[in-house]
C-alpha cells in the first residue's frame, strides 16, 4: 500500500505530460492544416464525371418537383379595391376609418379544376413590412407565456399600457391583428371552415400560455385590428398565434382555415367578406387564396425550375470541358509522387 501510494503522484504527472503532448500535437496539426482529410486531385476525368453526375441527378429531381407544384390547384382573388363603394373610391382611407359604414362585401370565385379536400384558405397581404425593426421588437414573449405575472413589458411600447393598466397581449404585432372575415357558400349551401390547428403545435404548446387571457386589449382610442375574446386563453387564439409569427418579406400569406370538402370544376363559390382591415393607408393590397397542397407543399415552381436549371448547366459545362479535353489533351505525371513538402 505504501509503495503504490508513493508511486501514484509520479504516474499521474506522467499521464498529464502525455496528455499535454497529445493536445499540443493535435493543435499543431490543426493550425498547420495537417489533419487527416480527403485531398482529391482534380483531374479532368474526375471533374467532368462529377459534373455529369450532378446534372443527371438534379434534372429528375427538378422534373418531379415541378410536376408536384403544378398539380396544386390555386385560386387567387384581390378584393380590397372591389370592396370599396363607388362613392368612396376617391377617398378609400375615409371609408375604412369610418366605423359607422358597413364593410360587407360579396365576391365570387370560380373553381378551375377539381380541388381535393382539405383546401387551405389564406389571406395574402402585399406591401406590408412585418420585418420592420420596431414592429418586430414590439412584443413580449414572456408575457405571452406568463401573462400579468410578468411585469417588464417595456419592449411593447407604445402598446404596453392603456388607461394605466397593462395590455395582454401587448405590442404592435398583436395590436395590428388581421380582422377581415370570410364566409363561404356553394350555391345556397354554406361551406364549413375548420379554423382549428392552423397554428404550429409548438407555438400553441410552448409559446402561448394556457392560463393567460386577453386583458385590456384594443381598449384605446385607436383600434389597430381584431379584438380577442377575454374568456379564451391565448393558446387557443390561433388567429393571433398565426399572425404573430412575423413574415420576412413584404408579400406574405397566412393560413385562415380549411374547407373539408371537395370543390369541383366550374363551381362558383360566393364569399361574404367583412372588409375591416386597413391596408389603404400604406398602399397595400389584400387577396384571398384557396389552395390545395402536394407532398412538396403549396404552389411554388421555383424549386423545380432551380433544380432543372442547375442540372442543365452542369451537363452543358461537362460537355464543354470534355470537348476541350479531347481537343487539347494534357499529359499528367504520376500523382502518387505528389507531396506537400
Amino acid at each position: 500500500m505504501d509503495e503504490r501510494s508513493s508511486s501514484s503522484p509520479a504516474g499521474t504527472e506522467t499521464d498529464l505530460v502525455s496528455l499535454r503532448q497529445r493536445r499540443s500535437k493535435v493543435i499543431y496539426q490543426f493550425t498547420q492544416q495537417n489533419l487527416p482529410a480527403c485531398k482529391p486531385v482534380l483531374s479532368p476525368a474526375w471533374v467532368i464525371s462529377m459534373f455529369f453526375v450532378v446534372g443527371v441527378v438534379f434534372i429528375p429531381i427538378g422534373i418531379v418537383s415541378l410536376h408536384a407544384s403544378r398539380s396544386v390547384v390555386e385560386v387567387v382573388y384581390r378584393y380590397d379595391g372591389e370592396c370599396i363603394p363607388e362613392s368612396f373610391r376617391s377617398n378609400k382611407l375615409a371609408y375604412i376609418m369610418d366605423s359607422s359604414i358597413h364593410k360587407n362585401c360579396t365576391i365570387y370565385l370560380k373553381i378551375p379544376n377539381h380541388m381535393k379536400a382539405p383546401i387551405d384558405i389564406y389571406y395574402q397581404l402585399d406591401n406590408y413590412y412585418q420585418n420592420h425593426r420596431r414592429y418586430v421588437k414590439s412584443r413580449c414573449d414572456q408575457q405571452l407565456l406568463h401573462g400579468l405575472r410578468y411585469r417588464d413589458i417595456s419592449l411593447c411600447a407604445p402598446k404596453d399600457v392603456e388607461h394605466g393598466l397593462p395590455i395582454v397581449p401587448c405590442g404592435l404585432i398583436s395590436w395590428s391583428l388581421f380582422n377581415d372575415t370570410y364566409t363561404f357558400f356553394r350555391g345556397m349551401d354554406k361551406l364549413d371552415v375548420n379554423r382549428k390547428n392552423i397554428a404550429w403545435k409548438s407555438d400553441r404548446d410552448h409559446k402561448f400560455g394556457k392560463q393567460v387571457y386577453p386583458f385590456n386589449f384594443q381598449n384605446g382610442s385607436l383600434i389597430g385590428g381584431a379584438s380577442l375574446d377575454p374568456n379564451i386563453p391565448l393558446s387557443d387564439q390561433e388567429d393571433l398565434i398565426v399572425w404573430m409569427r412575423t413574415s420576412a418579406l413584404p408579400t406574405f400569406r397566412k393560413l385562415y382555415g380549411r374547407i373539408e370538402e371537395d370543390l369541383y370544376p366550374d363551381d362558383i363559390i360566393t364569399v361574404k367578406v367583412l372588409n375591416n382591415y386597413n391596408t389603404y393607408s400604406f398602399s397595400g393590397s389584400k387577396k384571398i387564396v384557396l389552395s390545395t397542397s402536394s407532398w412538396l407543399g403549396g404552389h411554388n415552381n421555383f424549386l423545380g425550375t432551380a433544380f432543372i436549371s442547375v442540372g442543365i448547366s452542369f451537363i452543358f459545362l461537362a460537355i464543354v470541358f470534355l470537348l476541350l479535353h479531347l481537343r487539347n489533351p494534357r499529359q499528367f505525371g504520376d500523382t502518387s509522387n505528389l507531396s506537400r513538402n
